[in-house]
């Protein structure tokens, strides 16, 4: 009886290590989905930045990017 008394106390501590792994799998789930919206809003978001700038200087007066007479 000893041993089944042992072996149901691993069984109950093995479950409740699930359990609570379970619940951390998901926060660290949710956790990266929400990251990677974010990553992906940023990259958008910084595309978007380089367009403009572009933009901006292909209708800047003045040479662009040009090397100095002296070169």
């Amino acid at each position: 009886m000893a041993d089944l008394s042992g072996l149901t106390e691993r069984i109950d501590a093995l479950e409740i290590r699930l359990s609570y792994q379970d619940v951390t799998i998901e926060t660290l789930n949710q956790t990266i989905t929400a990251q990677w919206a974010e990553i992906d809003r940023l990259t958008r978001q910084i595309a978007e930045l380089k367009e403009r700038v572009r933009e901006a200087e292909s209708h800047a007066p003045g040479p662009t990017n040009e090397r100095p007479p002296h070169y």
